[in-house]
């Protein structure tokens, strides 16, 4: 069921939203070579927990920690580990955090030390392509107007769009109904309704858009091993049009 938020929720959504656009504007000076994730992990969980919230993906579903670290080829769903990153990498950090019984959920993709010109197109396109998908959205508009803006500026540029991974509802839960598609229709599916609150994420490869799961059961990493972005935040859908509650101020 797709919940529509009272003006109490959201006032805690959006506390939630400040305090995890504030961790990952922090996390992102520390970002260089001879970092390691688990750093990374550690200094979003402490600014969470000291801002009062909770990192919402410690121990969801049993993930182990704070934080998503996807490098390089990785595009969700990337373990911590003890591994300097390199010159060139890049990194997709995603977090969420809970406040009062109520999420947020957002991505960045940073470079690590200097990139490769493609490559930071690929992460300033996958940022862009969210705010394409948004573009005009409001109370009465449908689901597909975000899915089919995604996807057509997306493989305008050459991109491709994952499918098997999708954005969704938040509120109580971190993942609540609908999904949210990075491809489809325009003008179809659900039809939005005010104070629905929706993560749109855009998860981008440079090459073909075909994933596998490793090992671990929660990483996704490209078949073709070509590098990946991903980036998301957590809306509210307006009479006029969207507040981004996860946007750096």
């Amino acid at each position: 069921m797709v919940t529509i938020k009272t003006d109490e929720e959201l006032e805690k959504m959006r506390k939630a939203g400040k305090i995890l656009a504030a961790a990952l504007l922090e996390v992102e000076k520390y970002i260089y070579p001879g970092q390691t994730s688990n750093n990374l992990n550690k200094i979003v969980h402490d600014f969470i927990v000291k801002r009062g919230g909770t990192p919402s993906f410690l121990n969801y579903e049993g993930f182990p920690y704070s934080i998503c670290a996807s490098v390089n080829a990785q595009v969700v769903h990337g373990f911590c580990t003890d591994e300097p990153l390199k010159e060139g990498d890049i990194i997709s950090i995603d977090a969420g955090v809970c406040y009062q019984g109520y999420h947020a959920d957002a991505a960045r993709t940073f470079p690590v030390g200097n990139v490769d010109a493609r490559i930071l197109k690929l992460i300033e396109d996958t940022k862009q392509s969210f705010f394409e998908g948004i573009e005009g959205i409001k109370a009465g508009s449908r689901l597909g107007h975000i899915s089919h803006r995604i996807q057509a500026f997306l493989e305008k540029n050459g991109y491709g769009v994952v499918r098997e991974m999708v954005g969704h509802g938040i509120g109580s839960d971190l993942h609540e109904e609908p999904n949210v598609p990075n491809f489809g229709k325009y003008n179809s599916g659900l039809v939005l309704k005010k104070n629905m609150t929706l993560a749109v994420e855009p998860m981008v490869t440079l090459g073909e858009r075909f994933v596998y799961l490793e090992d671990n059961d929660w990483t996704v990493t490209t078949v073709d091993g070509l590098p990946s972005a991903h980036y998301e935040n957590t809306i509210i859908i307006l009479d006029t049009g969207v507040e981004i509650t996860t946007l750096e101020e």
